[in-house]
């Protein structure tokens, strides 16, 4: 998996892209939520479930349909007052679709594991991107303070940080210009 570090960085790009608006403290921390939550399957290790299995880890949590069924649940739990099925609302759902899905999305990028189960419930199939440079990161935090962990953080800087913020930046370019005319 991409850590968590990279998993917020990516949340907040998205947010800033669609330039949501009203944009609050609550809309960026169930933002970074969104995008860190797949990995709560990672409490199956400890309840013995496989890493294969559909409740294991990269499976369902991971997919698209729990991005598309978890978005809904946190613009509904979270922001109450958009009307369902409004203008509002839809802009809401895409945008945490969009970081809950991505972070399946980081996870195929990486070097490790069994791969992402994206179709799940229906497919049980597990992907990788057909290009994999990022360096699977640790479980744990101590696993940071390794030579592992520089190698893992340096693989997400140069892989996804320096991307996002290119990207970030280009729109923010693009967009004073087409401001300006």
């Amino acid at each position: 998996m991409a850590s968590a570090f990279s998993h917020g960085l990516v949340a907040i790009a998205i947010g800033k892209l669609l330039r949501m608006s009203p944009v609050s403290i609550r809309f960026w921390v169930l933002s970074i939520f969104c995008s860190v939550i797949p990995d709560i399957d990672i409490i199956g290790y400890r309840v013995g479930i496989d890493y294969g299995d559909l409740f294991g880890h990269r499976g369902i949590t991971h997919s698209l349909a729990f991005a598309g069924v978890f978005s809904v649940m946190v613009v509904r739990l979270g922001f109450p007052a958009v009307k369902i099925f409004s203008g509002g609302w839809w802009v809401f759902i895409t945008h945490f679709f969009l970081v809950t899905a991505s972070h399946g999305v980081l996870d195929a990028m990486t070097d490790g594991g069994l791969g992402v189960a994206f179709f799940a419930p229906f497919d049980h199939t597990r992907y990788f991107l057909p290009w994999t440079p990022v360096r699977v990161s640790p479980l744990g935090v101590r696993g940071f303070f390794t030579m592992r962990g520089w190698d893992v953080m340096v693989s997400e800087v140069v892989w996804i940080w320096v991307p996002v913020l290119l990207i970030l930046g280009g729109f923010g370019v693009c967009r004073r210009i087409m401001e300006r005319h």
